[in-house]
């Protein structure tokens, strides 16, 4: 692969915006997906044993194609550039899947809607591969500054959060009898709806975000007898990348903060439908809506403005630290916030626990696109695509370890949602234990690894000037 670079300092706004509403696709099929997974087990009576391997083998799956896609994403000849055809196709893939994925019926066995789920899901992270590591890609390139890359990461996050803000709401629609006669039927018929203006949001940055022809680039060959020899380049990227000791920490920081969350995100259901209100669905109302909707809102309107000024005025590093410090208090008040009868309380902790999980991205995407800056020193290569897979590898990797969790803490504390709360009081006191105090540990865990970072503003411009002054003289 020869050296590749097509970025500019400042970037349009309409192509912040373009590959923003990406974003939203990227982040409303998961967050969407998480609310429907409850339907598994509540209304289609999946055991926990069947919601953990849901999570588990299609993520890994996923985690397997992903370095895939990196490499053929970063050495794809094209008149269209390296990334918009894979970022239109897979958009089609996720979207068509996603429907067929969900229409379960309970007159079906068991274990058929068990196995018709799997293999329609494997369907659907292959199309998300097929997305979201070219697409995420396009971010990386946009731009060589330090803090525009911030930027942009901060309006993608941005837009993507209205999926987080939209989601909860589902909760309501679902299990709403006037709306439909059970929540399956909303499953099925809600994945349409769903699926189609999400498709057209995944496109978007494939139709409107510039890419240079690579027609004539002398890239590495991506033939079907060559295939034995790029999956060992694949293996020598990876172990190039993760050579980069910044990168490592980012890896691990995001692995830790992101999943010890998303281990406990699909207990959010349980633990206010039982803790607040003894397991009354319908008295619940719109509270299991309202956690999450104010949650990304919080996020939205505060946090991501924050963090985007914290990082410009005392560096991505500080900035980090700050927010995750801020996150913790959030977590430890949820914890004593969450008050039978009076769930209005939990929403003085809402905003401070979204600064973990709210600044993650913006930040950590920020610093990802500067760490790629030092690989190009070191290899003389532009491979977006390889380190955005990496990076999500991780992300999903421990997001199948964290999906599988779930189903582990449901099942080890003996929590059975047929049961009411006065017959399982130990099991639901259990539940709101690990969902307020194990995302604390991986926050800790994510502090610790990223307490020597080293990649400044002062650092990222002396590497750009080494790049630049390569390329004059070359």
């Amino acid at each position: 692969m020869t050296n590749h670079s097509s970025l500019t300092s400042k970037v349009p706004m309409g192509q912040k915006i373009a590959f923003g509403i990406g974003m939203l696709a990227n982040q409303i099929f998961p967050a969407i997906l998480g609310i429907f997974m409850v339907v598994l087990v509540e209304d289609l009576m999946f055991s926990g044993l069947m919601w953990g391997m849901i999570y588990l083998f299609p993520r890994l799956f996923d985690a397997i194609t992903d370095p895939i896609m990196g490499f053929i994403s970063d050495n794809t000849k094209s008149k269209w550039g390296r990334r918009r055809q894979y970022v239109f196709a897979g958009g089609l893939v996720m979207g068509i899947s996603y429907v067929f994925m969900w229409q379960l019926f309970r007159e079906n066995t068991v274990q058929y809607n068990f196995w018709y789920f799997f293999l329609w899901s494997l369907v659907f992270y292959l199309g998300l591969t097929l997305f979201s590591v070219p697409y995420v890609a396009m971010g990386y390139e946009m731009s060589d500054d330090f803090h525009e890359r911030t930027n942009i990461m901060a309006i993608a996050q941005w837009i993507g959060q209205w999926s987080w803000v939209i989601a909860p709401w589902f909760w309501v629609v679902m299990y709403d009898p006037a709306w439909f006669p059970s929540a399956d039927v909303a499953a099925r018929e809600l994945a349409i709806w769903v699926a189609i203006p999400c498709t057209l949001f995944a496109i978007v940055p494939a139709i409107f975000i510039k890419s240079e022809s690579t027609v004539d680039k002398n890239y590495e060959p991506l033939s079907i007898r060559n295939i034995s020899g790029s999956l060992k380049k694949i293996y020598y990227s990876f172990i190039e990348a993760f050579k980069i000791k910044e990168f490592r920490k980012l890896c691990g920081a995001t692995f830790f903060i992101y999943n010890a969350f998303m281990a406990v995100s699909s207990l959010t259901f349980f633990v206010i439908v039982y803790k607040l209100f003894g397991g009354d669905t319908e008295a619940t109302g719109i509270w299991v809506s309202l956690f999450g909707c104010l949650g990304a809102l919080g996020t939205t309107f505060i946090v991501i403005p924050i963090v985007t000024w914290l990082s410009k005025n005392m560096g991505k590093k500080k900035a980090f630290m700050l927010c995750q410090s801020i996150s913790i208090l959030g977590y430890v008040l949820l914890y004593f916030l969450f008050i039978p009868g009076k769930p209005w309380m939990y929403i003085i902790a809402l905003p401070l626990f979204s600064f973990g999980i709210g600044s993650l991205f913006t930040i950590m995407m920020s610093m990802t696109a500067d760490v790629i800056d030092i690989d190009e020193l070191h290899s003389g290569k532009r491979r977006e695509g390889i380190f955005g897979a990496i990076y999500w590898w991780m992300v999903k990797v421990g997001f199948a370890i964290a999906g599988a969790l779930s189903g582990v803490f449901i099942w080890s504390i003996g929590f059975n949602p047929e049961l009411p709360t006065v017959d399982q009081q130990a099991a639901v006191d259990g539940l709101h234990l690990i969902f307020c105090f194990f995302p604390i540990l991986g926050t800790l865990a994510a502090m610790w690894i990223m307490r020597d970072y080293s990649v400044d503003e002062a650092r990222t411009k002396n590497i750009r000037e080494q790049l630049e002054a390569r390329k004059t003289k070359n």
